[in-house]
């Protein structure tokens, strides 16, 4: 059997950054209280002519580069976004579209943070039973579209950008070695947007009310929850595997907020040095988080040849999941 390596990898983000300071003119808030109870300092923030659409090309521009491929070589596109370009059709059509990948199928995943971690256990099984060779997925959002610029409790946290990766099947011991993916349906109204679907249409009414924005309740329930989901994906992922906690090289958590990040860290007895983090200069991109970070510790050389590496994102939904990789 075939393992799925990730061979390419890649990111984008919109040029323009809005600072701590910059959203003291909009809310009741301050740097010093933003960086101390989520650790950003900046995010970066969609212009006019960006879409998740346009910053996944830009990603999988960049992860094909990597890769050496051709989109032609591609087999399967995925993107994994809660904020898609358009309501229909996906916007993994119009990356196919953009990208000119004609032989690959298409399709969006909607798992929230998780949706990347999602993607890829759907691209490994695609490429374990031998369905496709070649994926390119992608990690897409544009947070700011949904985002109420009036909640200091949640403005403060979300941003645009994209990851993407290739996967191939090769053979030999590197690759994705298990995925693990989980949710807690009977929590959905933790974390969500209410209005814009067919439960909850968009109307005048709706929009006066930011009903169609993200809504955040009992932050420090989620923030509980959030800890020991991703502790318990982990555990999950070395069992699978028989490895132990000492035998990772590095971590890539969902960037949600530095201090999750920490907590997750000290339940697994990590030193900060092997745990990725770039909050502090992107905040929570959703799907994305988990793709942008790899890809800046892959440029970076945090990640190197025969590491062991530990996926891992919670979000909404709920939903969370793991993925262990030997690079």
């Amino acid at each position: 059997m075939e393992r799925s390596r990730i061979i390419g990898t890649g990111s984008a983000v919109p040029a323009r950054i809005v600072s701590n300071a910059d959203l003291e003119k909009l809310v009741d808030t301050s740097d010093e209280w933003v960086k101390s109870r989520t650790g950003i300092s900046e995010r970066r923030i969609c212009g006019e002519g960006e879409d998740s659409a346009t910053l996944a090309e830009k990603a999988a521009v960049q992860a094909l580069e990597a890769a050496a491929l051709d989109p032609m070589d591609l087999d399967l596109l995925l993107v994994a976004t809660i904020t898609p370009a358009l309501p229909f059709p996906a916007t993994a059509c119009l990356l196919q579209d953009s990208l000119h990948a004609r032989r690959a199928a298409a399709l969006d995943i909607s798992a929230a943070c998780s949706g990347f971690i999602y993607g890829l256990a759907v691209a490994d099984n695609f490429i374990r039973t031998g369905t496709y060779r070649t994926i390119l997925l992608v990690g897409s959002e544009t947070l700011s579209t949904i985002t109420d610029w009036t909640d200091r409790n949640t403005c403060v946290l979300f941003a645009d950008g994209a990851g993407a990766v290739v996967l191939q099947g090769q053979r030999g011991g590197r690759g994705i070695l298990s995925t693990h993916l989980y949710s807690d349906g009977s929590q959905w109204d933790l974390l969500m947007a209410p209005g814009g679907g067919s439960r909850c249409p968009v109307t005048p009414e709706v929009l006066e009310q930011r009903l169609n924005m993200i809504k955040m309740s009992h932050g420090n329930e989620v923030f509980r929850i959030a800890v020991r989901a991703m502790g318990d994906a982990c555990i999950a992922s070395l069992k699978q595997n028989h490895l132990e906690i000492g035998d990772i090289d590095v971590l890539v958590p969902h960037q949600a907020n530095a201090r999750i990040m920490q907590a997750l860290a000290h339940r697994l007895s990590l030193p900060p040095e092997k745990v990725i983090s770039n909050i502090a200069r992107y905040g929570n991109t959703s799907a994305a988080s988990v793709p942008l970070a790899l890809d800046e510790a892959v440029r970076n050389g945090k990640v190197r040849e025969g590491n062991l590496v530990l996926l891992v994102a919670f979000g909404g939904g709920l939903t969370w999941g793991s993925a262990a990789i030997r690079w």
